[in-house]
């Protein structure tokens, strides 16, 4: 198989839009979840043989190796681009699991809740230190005097700008979307 590759870890909840704007740039995407959920995926005729783009394979956090074995024949070679929004208790023995499967130096997007990691606090070390690593910290947004949640919307365009900058080969940071904690009044 040609062409780019990414997984998307957790990418078949909130972060579903950003695996379906991956597969609508021609990405080939794999998805390990536990359960099912299908991301639009096209078909690309390339010299006569069309493929899907988006790929769920069964997996758990619980079993990160079972999870890289799967995702690695899903991939069907290195990955370009590791997504990542992995729950903190699984989240150092599933990146370390999956480290084999990218390509060298390919960039990583970790995703942490605003109860991970933080602006005052700060954010977790990098676990994956060969691989340049994007941190997107999501937030809260304030809205008619009141504070909410970030829609699945919100979330996959602050995870899509990570996706951008580490593509684009942009030095290691972390960028906060939306605000650190709701505002009482």
């Amino acid at each position: 198989m040609s062409g780019k590759r990414a997984l998307v870890l957790g990418g078949t909840g909130m972060l579903a839009g950003c695996a379906e704007a991956l597969v609508a740039d021609g990405w080939h995407v794999v998805l390990p979840s536990r359960r099912y959920a299908p991301i639009p995926a096209v078909e690309h005729n390339g010299g006569g043989n069309g493929h899907r783009k988006a790929l769920w394979v069964e997996a758990t956090w619980s079993e990160p190796a079972a999870l890289a074995e799967r995702a690695a024949r899903a991939l069907g070679g290195p990955a370009d681009l590791l997504v990542a929004w992995v729950h903190r208790t699984e989240r150092i023995s599933v990146l370390r699991a999956v480290a084999a499967l990218l390509a060298p130096g390919a960039p990583v997007v970790e995703v942490h809740g605003s109860a991970s990691a933080n602006p005052v606090g700060g954010c977790p070390d990098p676990v994956l230190p060969d691989h340049p690593t994007q941190q997107v910290v999501l937030g809260f947004v304030r809205h008619a005097g009141r504070t909410r949640w970030l829609t699945h919307r919100e979330i996959s365009a602050g995870v899509l700008d990570g996706v951008r900058r580490a593509l684009a080969g942009k030095p290691p940071a972390v960028h906060q979307v939306g605000e650190f904690r709701p505002v009482h009044r």
